[in-house]
C-alpha cells in the first residue's frame, strides 16, 4: 500500500491505534501515545468503525465531484475529431473551440491522446537442425577516421576543428561483410572497400573456406535483394559450382534474415562503436580478436548461453 508522502502513520500504526482504543483507551490518549493529533486519531477511529481495516487504507486524492471538467458532449466531439482526422491537440482546439490544453486531457483521459500502433505480427522463430543448412549473409557499413570525433571526446568540436575537418577529404567507408551460420551462430566478419560483385565473391569464397576449415558444408546461403547478391554473375557460378542454392528475402522483409541483422547489432555495439578507438585503422586491426572472442567464449543468449564454437562438430572425433 502506498501511503501519502507527508502521513504521520502508515497502515499498522493506524491498526495499532485503532485496537489501543478499542481496549479501553481515549482518542487522546491514543493521540498522544502514537504522536499524532486528537483530530487524526478521531479520524482514523471513526474510519474503523465505518468499514473496518479496510477504511483505515489511503483514500484517493481526487475530489468526489469536478465541476470544472469538460462537458461530457464536448469529451465526445473531442475524441470523435481525434479519430475521424488524426490531429493533434492544437488543430483539434481550433474545431471545437477548446484550449489545447484542455484538448490534451480530454485526449489522454479517453486514450486516444496517441493513435494505437499497428499490431505487430507474432514472432516467427525458426532454426534449421544442422550447421551449415542455412548461411545467412549481409553487409554494414562504418564511417572511418583519422582521430575520435565528439562521441569520444564527449564534447561538441570547435568550430576551428570544424572547419579543419571540413577541408580534409572525406576518408570513405568501410564495408563489413558478415556471414552467420543459422543453427550454430559461428560467425565471419571482413571489411572490404566496397559491396560490388567482385568484394561479395571474394567474401562468400573466404567464408566457404572459413566453415569447411570447420567441418560445415554449406548447403543454402540467404541474402536481401542488393544487385550485388541478385546480379552477381561470378556468384552465382561459384554456387552453381558448390551445388549452393541462394535464397532472397521478401523486399522489404528485413526480418527474414534475423540472424545477421542481429549479429551486426552486437557487432555495431560491442567492436564498432562499444570501445574508443584512435583512428579507423585501429578499429580494423580489432575486429579479427573481437571476432574470436564472439565465436569461441562469448555466451549467445539464442542457443542456451554457450558460445557458437560448443555447436560446431568436434573434429578431433571425440563428439559425445
Amino acid at each position: 500500500m502506498n501511503s501519502h508522502l507527508r502521513a504521520r502513520l502508515g497502515f499498522a500504526g493506524r491498526e495499532a491505534m485503532v485496537r489501543s482504543i478499542e481496549r479501553g483507551s481515549s482518542i487522546r490518549a491514543a493521540a498522544r501515545a502514537f504522536n499524532v493529533s486528537p483530530t487524526t486519531a478521531h479520524k482514523w477511529w471513526h474510519r474503523y468503525l465505518d468499514g473496518g481495516l479496510f477504511g483505515l487504507k489511503d483514500r484517493p486524492s481526487r475530489p468526489l465531484t469536478s465541476p470544472g471538467r469538460t462537458h461530457e458532449q464536448l469529451e465526445q466531439r473531442v475524441c470523435e475529431a481525434r479519430h475521424h482526422t488524426g490531429w493533434g491537440p492544437r488543430l483539434i482546439a481550433g474545431v471545437v473551440g477548446l484550449p489545447h490544453s484542455t484538448v490534451h486531457r480530454v485526449l489522454a483521459r479517453h486514450g486516444c491522446s496517441r493513435p494505437k500502433p499497428a499490431p505487430r505480427e507474432p514472432a516467427n522463430r525458426y532454426e534449421w537442425p544442422c550447421p551449415g543448412d542455412l548461411l545467412h549473409l549481409d553487409v554494414k557499413t562504418y564511417a572511418r577516421f583519422e582521430e575520435p570525433g565528439h562521441a569520444l571526446l564527449g564534447r561538441q568540436p570547435r568550430s576551428y576543428e570544424i572547419k579543419r575537418r571540413q577541408k580534409l577529404r572525406p576518408l570513405g567507408e568501410d564495408f563489413a561483410h558478415a556471414a552467420v551460420d543459422d543453427h550454430s551462430r559461428l560467425a565471419l566478419a571482413e571489411l572490404y572497400p566496397d559491396q560490388k560483385a567482385a568484394s561479395v565473391t571474394e567474401f562468400v569464397k573466404r567464408a566457404l573456406a572459413f566453415y569447411s576449415a570447420r567441418g560445415i558444408t554449406i548447403r543454402r546461403i540467404l541474402t536481401d535483394n542488393h544487385w550485388s547478391y541478385t546480379r552477381n554473375r561470378s556468384l552465382r557460378e561459384l554456387l552453381r559450382d558448390d551445388g549452393i542454392e541462394h535464397w532472397t528475402i521478401r523486399p522489404y522483409r528485413a526480418r527474414t534474415n534475423g540472424e545477421v541483422e542481429r549479429f551486426h547489432q552486437t557487432m555495431a555495439r560491442e567492436w564498432g562503436y562499444g570501445l574508443a578507438y584512435r583512428s579507423s585503422e585501429h578499429r580494423v586491426r580489432a575486429l579479427p580478436h573481437w571476432l574470436s572472442y564472439y565465436n569461441e567464449r562469448r555466451p549467445h543468449s539464442g542457443i542456451g548461453a554457450r558460445p557458437p564454437i560448443s555447436r560446431v562438430h568436434d573434429l578431433s572425433g571425440q563428439d559425445i
